[in-house]
């Protein structure tokens, strides 16, 4: 469930979002090409989790061209209601086997697969309907037993076995650092990341294209471009707080 905003809240949303969307924009300008790179090589992902739809949709309408959905009840709720003709949904959250068959056909990248038996239930649910699902392999880059995410040196056999898997295509890797990690501790684990990704991409395998390096959120989204990311996911610092208050 998301929040049920009046009219005057409604429009004071959207201009907080064309305000901070114009922040987010240089920041990401300033960091690519600090890196090497064009603004349009990075790609900007907002996290829509318990955003008014209202609310998303207008990011939309300012060029916001991808979004991403943690929670999958979430996602359902507020399919119907997005504005996908102009933009792609992701799903960016911890998915469990059985909440799959609610996502195929759905979205155009799962970026949170961790494990084989995750990507196949993908792979069959895609098979079935004729279409080939796009995803990101996610590391657990802090080696956090609380988090989701394949383990960094299982990732070499975990993408192997995912390649064999038909009707599914990996996109590149994900990855999120631990909460309350300092800015040198983030760099490193960003940095490592890069290092992955780089490595992964080196070795040509079929069903494989290593596209994206989606990391960085609304705190560190700059220090992530400035390591190598090329997706950034971006919710807070575009939306505005989280009412974490709301009732599920």
């Amino acid at each position: 469930m998301t929040e049920k905003l009046s009219n005057e809240e409604l429009e004071r949303r959207f201009g907080d979002v064309e305000e901070n969307l114009k922040v987010i924009r240089e920041n990401i300008a300033r960091a690519a090409q600090q890196s090497g790179r064009r603004p349009e090589d990075i790609t900007l992902l907002a996290a829509t989790k318990t955003v008014p739809v209202e609310v998303v949709n207008r990011s939309i309408e300012l060029g916001v061209d991808h979004i991403g959905e943690n929670r999958v009840q979430e996602l359902t709720d507020k399919y119907e209601s997005y504005d996908l003709e102009r933009c792609r949904l992701h799903f960016i959250g911890h998915l469990q086997v059985n909440k799959v068959k609610y996502l195929v056909g759905r979205v155009a990248m799962i970026q949170s697969v961790d494990s084989e038996k995750l990507a196949a239930e993908i792979s069959r649910l895609s098979v079935k309907k004729g279409i080939t699902t796009d995803v990101l392999l996610e590391v657990n880059i802090g080696r956090e037993e609380s988090k989701s995410g394949v383990m960094p040196e299982l990732l070499p056999e975990l993408l192997e076995k995912v390649s064999r898997l038909p009707a599914v295509r990996v996109r590149g890797l994900m990855a999120i650092p631990p909460a309350g990690a300092s800015e040198a501790e983030n760099r490193n684990f960003f940095l490592r990341m890069d290092q992955y990704f780089v490595d992964t991409k080196r070795e040509k395998s079929d069903n494989v294209s290593m596209d994206y390096l989606s990391m960085g959120m609304s705190a560190d989204y700059p220090q992530a471009i400035l390591a190598g990311a090329n997706m950034v996911r971006v919710g807070t610092a575009l939306y505005g707080p989280r009412n974490y208050a709301i009732k599920r």
